[in-house]
């Protein structure tokens, strides 16, 4: 063996000797959760409770970072641009992780190759919320009102290509009826709109949609889980009132870029269930409308792929594109 070669395989053995080392002390430095949506809302509140929850274990601080934009695009973005050192994570939905690589030709992440999982956190229902100006009050009135008025009706949602648009998409199908999509950039002014009768139906998380219902300014007629929420368990499900099958709900995941050491992979996963596992972080976390479960590797590859092929076969029928 020349000089050369001598000293290249002596590099190569130091550092992989510096990169295990640097796993096995780690972390060492505060780690940065990426969250996809601004401050203030579910996403950015479950993802607070269940990072301060981690730091605990893991002895250094983990920073929330609001990186806004692009319908999530921009923070996994980020994220999968970040070293895989385990120092950058991504608080992802299902928007950033099905929806949006469905609906967006040219992304800047490719999320079976930019990422893997450090597990599932949650998941959170979105209820049916109805225009209290619509003569109709359940769910099989609203169904035949609309089949009566064909093409009369709208819906709204938090923008094209959302989950909350796909859940409305989702609904015209198994329940047969056109409706036509309005999409908006702030649920304050579709909120507005559906009070006032402009909008006729919308789909929006339990957490906000619940409070509204309760105080009389919207109607609901059902709740997208598979089962009944302990939230509010006195409103049916879609599926068992004549749509079965039906569910559309908003999940959350924990990501690292690919390539992460398996020793900083096996640290997040075990401090992100003990999080989970935590009843003061389930009790905070089904306060904004979720109920967090931990779910592993082999779970999400479940999930993600149930939910690729679900949304894909929505997003197919009602030719839904986002530029």
């Amino acid at each position: 063996m020349n000089a050369v070669s001598s000293a290249l395989v002596a590099a190569l053995l130091t550092a992989g000797a510096t990169t295990g080392a640097a796993a096995d002390n780690w972390p060492s430095r505060p780690v940065t959760m990426v969250l996809p949506f601004g401050a203030g809302g579910a996403t950015d509140a479950i993802g607070r409770v269940v990072g301060e929850r981690m730091s605990k274990g893991l002895d250094q601080p983990v920073v929330i970072s609001n990186r806004a934009g692009a319908g999530g695009e921009i923070a996994a973005t980020s994220v999968a641009k970040s070293p895989a050192d385990g120092y950058t994570i991504l608080f992802a939905t299902v928007s950033t992780l099905v929806v949006l690589p469905l609906t967006k030709p040219s992304l800047g992440y490719n999320v079976a190759k930019d990422f893997v999982p450090i597990g599932l956190v949650a998941k959170s229902p979105n209820l049916l919320l109805v225009s209290p100006r619509l003569p109709v009050n359940s769910l099989q009135e609203l169904i035949a009102y609309a089949k009566q008025n064909p093409g009369k009706l709208n819906f709204a949602s938090s923008g094209t290509g959302t989950n909350t648009h796909l859940i409305g998409e989702a609904f015209k199908f198994q329940a047969g009826i056109e409706a036509i999509h309005v999409p908006y950039r702030t649920g304050v002014q579709a909120f507005a709109e559906l009070t006032e009768g402009q909008i006729h139906f919308s789909f929006d998380t339990i957490v906000w949609s619940l409070p509204q219902v309760q105080a009389g300014k919207l109607k609901s007629f059902g709740i997208t889980s598979a089962q009944r929420s302990k939230i509010a368990p006195e409103i049916p499900t879609i599926a068992e009132q004549g749509l079965p099958g039906f569910e559309g709900i908003t999940w959350y995941a924990v990501m690292t870029p690919v390539g992460t050491p398996e020793p900083v992979l096996a640290t997040l996963r075990k401090e992100l269930a003990a999080a989970l596992n935590d009843p003061a972080v389930v009790e905070r976390v089904r306060g904004f409308g979720a109920e967090a479960a931990f779910g592993g590797p082999d779970e999400y590859a479940t999930l993600i792929k149930q939910e690729t092929a679900k949304w894909g076969r929505i997003v197919k029928q009602a030719n839904i594109k986002v530029r």
